[in-house]
């Protein structure tokens, strides 16, 4: 079977450890991309590495 490549805002917001509300509030503002499909909202497997990875990044600039 091949990988998923996009997630639900549930499953991306389970992914990174975080709640439902607050993924999508983090869409809202833009800090987190996603797709619209139809009716459906995507997040996309990439977009949420990005997402940690920058996140990683804030946290290192701050501690110096």
């Amino acid at each position: 079977m091949s990988e998923v490549l996009l997630l639900t805002v549930t499953e991306a917001a389970h992914r990174i450890g975080l709640g439902r509300t607050v993924t999508y509030d983090l869409i809202r503002r833009g800090e987190l991309r996603s797709l619209k499909i139809g009716g459906s909202r995507r997040v996309a497997i990439a977009d949420l590495e990005e997402f940690v990875i920058r996140l990683r990044e804030t946290a290192a600039e701050d501690a110096r």
